[in-house]
């Protein structure tokens, strides 16, 4: 069985996002997340802000998709190499 990367990085990239944005806003409206703002130093433009959400969504969707699509090829690669006699026997 192949994993379809494109498929695996939307879903993964749409959770991964909209996580990154529930937690923003939640932090943001509690006034805490100075643990959440640490994620300042990998996704530039980041804050623990309403507007800083919004660019959480956006790079947690981009991590997440690119998360999800190595995923699936790494996942393709060892279902190769492990099961390649399984695969030509049939």
């Amino acid at each position: 069985m192949h994993l379809r990367k494109r498929a695996l990085g939307l879903s993964l990239g749409v959770v991964w996002g909209l996580a990154v944005l529930v937690a923003t806003l939640a932090s943001t409206m509690r006034g805490t997340g100075k643990t959440l703002g640490l994620l300042g130093a990998y996704y530039p433009g980041y804050a623990v802000s309403y507007f800083g959400a919004m660019i959480g969504l956006i790079w947690g969707f981009i991590s997440g998709f690119v998360a999800g699509v190595l995923i699936a090829w790494f996942y393709d690669m060892f279902c190769n190499a492990l099961y390649k006699s399984q695969a030509q026997s049939r």
